[in-house]
């Protein structure tokens, strides 16, 4: 979904749970014409108090731009790369050492997001095989290099592999994506690394029907619904949304896992 981000800032929220959000940071998406310079996004973003920021490759002239900006990362993982990562530890050992290690601890890498909407479901399913694969080297070098505990290994997901979703405690995954997920949403748990999630309420608007604007923009003046299942009640669909994918984590075996919002 990184081509509907915002061509230069789209907004991340980062660590969000249903009680409050922790941080909000910004995607910053390159593809583009007439970017300004990565020196001067990162100056907008000091300027701005923008603490967090997703790049979606490992772009050397931002990474150079971050350092000493005291702006924690995330650090992404093209999918044509998965392949190559996944066939090949030493090529994981050289790209963690190109695009971790040379700038930690001057660049905060706070995650590495190992491909992008990866699914057996959408137009990405031909990387389905090498993403567990990917990941698992990806965090070997992680730890070869000293960093395991500082820096999480993730993968970003869309709301697509959702099967049931409403209401939110009813949350579960699409069984088609059992076989893919599944491998994954274990190696989360026994890493400690959150799920990350993108996470896009205007989909679910757009293909509801007699949904109010005001429940999908956070403008919804009282709550909109209470689930009987956990006894929540809901005033805007990102909640709603965000509860429904860990309601899917749980019956999955991943109710230690914590989710991030990687995209909305």
């Amino acid at each position: 979904m990184a081509s509907l981000v915002f061509r230069l800032l789209g907004l991340l929220l980062v660590s969000l749970t249903t009680t409050s959000a922790q941080t909000i940071g910004v995607c910053y998406g390159r593809d583009a014409n007439n970017l300004p310079p990565p020196a001067q996004v990162v100056s907008l973003y000091r300027s701005r108090n923008i603490g967090r920021m997703r790049i979606y490759d490992p772009n050397q002239q931002v990474l150079q731009a971050l350092r000493g900006s005291n702006i924690e990362l995330m650090l992404g993982v093209p999918n044509p790369q998965l392949q190559a990562l996944a066939s090949d530890a030493s090529a994981a050992t050289r790209w963690v050492q190109t695009n971790v290690r040379n700038y930690w601890p001057d660049v905060k890498i706070r995650y590495i997001a190992v491909g992008n909407e990866v699914s057996p479901v959408n137009g990405n399913a031909q990387y389905v095989s090498f993403l567990r694969p990917a990941m698992q080297n990806i965090y070997n070098a992680i730890s070869s290099a000293g960093l395991r505990g500082q820096i999480r290994v993730s993968t970003a997901i869309d709301t697509g592999v959702i099967g049931a979703s409403f209401p939110p405690s009813v949350g579960a995954f699409r069984g088609d994506v059992r076989f893919f997920l599944d491998p994954i949403i274990g190696f989360l748990a026994n890493t400690g690394a959150p799920l990350l999630v993108n996470v896009y309420p205007y989909f679910s608007y757009i293909s509801t029907q007699n949904m109010k604007l005001s429940y999908a923009l956070f403008t919804n003046p009282t709550t909109e619904f209470t689930d009987s299942g956990s006894n929540l009640r809901y005033q805007n669909l990102f909640d709603a949304i965000l509860d429904g994918v860990y309601g899917a984590l749980e019956k999955a075996g991943g109710s230690n896992i914590e989710i991030v919002v990687s995209e909305s």
